[in-house]
């Protein structure tokens, strides 16, 4: 059975990629190779990377640190020369802003012992230098919520834990193998669906509701969740919307230091911490990309646009470095090396750096809503005929080996002409499968054209979403190829006579899924 499969996708693919490329064209040699010069001789990744990194800061949503990296970008973009730099509104952002002004937390007895830690995003802030017993709020039935009542105030909270350790023999980082690389062009939709690998807790949501009530009530001096391992805290944030009373001080803490902590108190001992934070809230309830252009030249073609991006924002923790300083560099770069080496597209290149992707691809729907296609209203807008191509970058700083086609096959052709000079470069492979969660999405949605490389994974996993994703996870060689590739893609699109169709039926098919 397994066989069959392979030999149906393997017809499937072979079929996708016969379709004639004769309307398809790719710029000169020659113009590769000044692309290739630019990129490799007078590369700007190093420069880049620690300016979008070190300088820019952490980025959250809306946060000040956001604006401040804003500005930074636009001037970057400005210093490259490119057209109409600016820090462009695309939506509402309920929560605002919020800022770390100060974190810090130690554990002061059975001893003492200092934590890395982060605080979790649109939380509060303690009343300066806190200390308090630390108390485990385990709750599984409404009985055992209202046991902990009258318990908690003034205590430190610690969650019960979710997450056990477990040793890995695995690498710490990895690139794709020639047989991992030959299965992602193999098209998957004729290939079994293999089970779920996740497996969702069955905690009763009403139990966890009470018990957040209670805690709400109560108004405990910080509340501890156990949140990423190798003793780094990861990231995550709260529900809250501007207006909303300051929530409860929480922390995030590595497995491992939440870990020690539970089995001491549940071990008999007492345990206590002391506890200061200061978190800042600010009414900023907007979402912001920034955005520039190299404009078009040919009087029929200029108003069609090639789109370029990768999100700026990133989680507070941290700089950022590989979630997705790392995309921002090298979109940024192509459009360097473009305006460095004089070319006049004949469509317009736009670079997207957008705002709001953690919580919920906010800067890219919003792009959309305001150019491509407003789905509350089932309407069209000019700009979704003059849509010519997106490639996006969010899955760390490693080699693009090829690009995901999101299934649709009238775009292999076009990528099968433009790759011939990148080749070389170790990009060679046009998967037809799907990719999520990442901006691409929000185009690929309405039908559009709209790609995210196939990358290396390196040490993406372990680092992304944690405060050591900084400067130290950008592969600086791998960044410099990237932003080679992205200008010959880009090249290629903006100058081809023809351009990818929008997915066949769309966008009529977004109206009538609406009227069901």
């Amino acid at each position: 059975m397994k066989k069959s499969l392979l030999t149906l996708a393997a017809v499937a693919v072979s079929a996708m990629v016969s379709i004639p490329a004769s309307a398809q064209e790719c710029p000169s040699e020659e113009m590769a190779f000044k692309v290739k010069q630019e990129a490799f001789s007078n590369s700007h990744i190093a420069e880049l990377s620690e300016y979008m990194t070190d300088l820019l800061g952490s980025r959250l949503a809306s946060s000040q640190m956001k604006l401040r990296a804003e500005g930074l970008t636009v001037a970057k973009l400005k210093e490259y020369g490119l057209s109409n730099p600016r820090a462009e509104y695309a939506t509402t952002f309920a929560k605002g802003g919020w800022d770390v002004e100060k974190t810090y937390a130690a554990m002061t007895a059975p001893y003492y012992c200092a934590f890395t830690v982060n605080p979790k995003a649109w939380t509060g802030s303690t009343n300066g230098l806190v200390k308090g017993e630390c108390i485990i709020a385990e709750a599984n039935t409404m009985e055992e919520v209202e046991a902990l009542k009258g318990k908690l105030s003034g205590k430190v909270v610690l969650m019960p834990a979710t997450t056990t350790y477990t040793m890995s023999f695995d690498p710490l980082a990895t690139r794709y193998t020639d047989e991992e690389l030959e299965m992602l062009k193999k098209d998957n939709r004729a290939l079994p669906r293999s089970a779920s690998s996740y497996r969702y807790a069955t905690t009763n949501r009403e139990v966890q509701a009470a018990l957040q009530a209670l805690i709400k009530e109560e108004k405990p001096l910080c509340v501890v969740t156990g949140r990423g391992s190798f003793n780094v805290p990861g990231a995550t944030g709260a529900s809250y919307k501007v207006g909303d009373p300051e929530p409860t001080p929480e922390l995030l803490m590595p497995i491992e230091d939440h870990g020690r902590m539970c089995r001491l108190i549940k071990a008999g001992q007492k345990v206590e911490m002391e506890l200061e934070l200061k978190n800042k809230f600010t009414n900023n309830q907007k979402i912001n990309n920034v955005v520039a252009e190299i404009p078009g030249t040919d009087p029929k073609l200029k108003d069609e646009v090639v789109l370029i991006g990768a999100h700026l924002d990133s989680w507070h923790g941290s700089t950022g470095g590989a979630d997705n300083a790392s995309g921002c560099i090298v979109m940024m770069e192509a459009m360097r090396i473009l305006k460095a080496i004089g070319v006049q597209p004949k469509r317009t290149i736009r670079i997207a750096l957008w705002g709001g992707e953690e919580q919920g691809l906010y800067g890219s729907s919003g792009y959309s809503t305001n150019n491509l296609y407003d789905r509350s209203k089932n309407k069209k807008l000019p700009g979704y005929d003059k849509f010519a191509l997106y490639l996006n970058m969010d899955n760390g700083s490693g080699r693009f080996r090829g690009i995901y086609l999101e299934r649709n096959d009238l775009a292999v052709p076009y990528f099968q002409k433009w790759m011939g000079p990148i080749e070389s470069l170790g990009f060679n492979v046009l998967s037809p499968r799907t990719t999520g969660s990442t901006d691409h999405v929000t185009f690929d949605r309405i039908g559009l054209p709209a790609y995210q490389f196939i990358q290396d994974e390196l040490e993406y996993d372990r680092t992304y979403h944690t405060i050591m994703d900084t400067y130290e996870r950008l592969s600086l060689s791998d960044l410099q190829t990237d932003a080679c590739i992205t200008a010959w893609l880009v090249l290629c699109a903006a100058n081809d006579p023809g351009r990818i169709p929008v997915k066949p039926g769309y966008p009529e098919v977004l109206s009538a899924a609406a009227r069901r």
